[in-house]
């Protein structure tokens, strides 16, 4: 447990969080909507600081990352907890939990992992790490010291102070988008009224320095408009730039949604052609085709097959300085 940071005392023992979007107020002796932040006596602290409930080691590819340190090995660590209520979730156990479980483990423990492991960065994944976030940003500043790279795979639901902060030392930011942040299915299926600031969360990540990709997990017959996703790229191009790559990705049966089916490649298709109008970098993965095509990168010049993956796996990486080794031309990430 730790003194949280982003709050505001309030009248009596009451305490207002600032660290997401929820801006919860919250009485003593009570935690806000993440179940993980908690009123003791007028004071806010974080109840899963340290307590470390998920750890792997991961290919970058799984987080998903596709433009960044392709075929890279990274440690990915989550506590308990969320800011959202995904009907779908595929982590419920941990992000939905109202136990606080998980091993004391202290963030020089985990840059310690990491380099021992010859991971080549950090992953704040499972969950969202928004929630942990003291814990995520201890971390970060002492693995930026080793030279490991962090990253967040995140639902984009932060607000602006803390999003700043941890910025200085985060070098990449996957925005989970869910249903192209239609309204009715951000409030029907994930408990969200404010899709909004994820976009906006999306656009400040970009502009601090942080690479970002997208990834939009189409959900059939509640979270499949087409019309949606054409808004969502559209607002990608417009308000980002056309080299923002984003992923389609597939729901499968979980959680709340177990009776719903899973979402068809011929769909995936249909969302990835629609984004490869307004953005030069567009794919779909289903874990039912996990060698589909369309998860390769491809030149956005000559259509030269660049990098090719296999589930979420780096088969062949043929991208030479940044470029096309066909056409010369400059592919945006970071490909060493």
């Amino acid at each position: 447990m730790k003194k949280a940071m982003f709050y505001e005392k309030m009248e009596g023992k009451k305490v207002q969080c600032h660290l997401c979007p929820w801006n919860c107020k919250i009485i003593s002796d009570n935690t806000g909507y993440c179940n993980v932040r908690k009123n003791i006596d007028g004071k806010l602290y974080s109840l899963v600081y340290g307590k470390l409930n998920s750890i792997q080691i991961d290919p970058i590819e799984k987080k998903p990352f596709f433009h960044f340190h392709p075929g890279s090995k990274v440690l990915s660590i989550a506590t308990v907890g969320c800011n959202f209520r995904c009907k779908f979730c595929c982590n419920p156990h941990i992000s939905q939990s109202e136990n606080i479980t998980g091993k004391m483990v202290s963030p020089n423990e985990i840059v310690k992992i990491a380099l021992k492991n010859d991971c080549d960065g950090i992953a704040y994944t499972y969950t969202e790490p928004t929630i942990f976030f003291e814990y995520a940003y201890d971390i970060a500043k002492l693995a930026k010291k080793e030279g490991l790279y962090n990253v967040f795979v995140t639902n984009g639901y932060i607000s602006t102070q803390p999003l700043e902060k941890i910025s200085k030392y985060l070098d990449a930011a996957v925005i989970d988008v869910k249903g192209s942040l239609d309204k009715e299915f951000l409030k029907n299926y994930c408990s969200i009224t404010k899709g909004g600031k994820t976009l906006e969360s999306m656009k400040k990540y970009h502009e601090n320095g942080v690479h970002v990709e997208v990834t939009d997990l189409i959900v059939p017959e509640v979270g499949d408009d087409l019309d949606k996703v054409e808004e969502l790229v559209e607002w990608i191009k417009n308000n980002l730039n056309e080299n923002i790559p984003i992923q389609f990705i597939g729901f499968f049966p979980s959680y709340r949604c177990r009776d719903s089916p899973s979402t068809s490649v011929k769909t995936l298709k249909k969302c990835r052609e629609i984004a490869k109008k307004y953005l030069k970098y567009a794919y779909a993965y289903t874990s039912q085709d996990p060698g589909n095509p369309m998860n390769n990168t491809y030149c956005p010049e000559c259509g030269e097959l660049l990098v090719t993956r296999y589930g979420c796996s780096m088969v062949e990486n043929r991208i030479e300085k940044s470029k096309c080794p066909e056409c010369g031309e400059i592919l945006v990430g970071i490909w060493e």
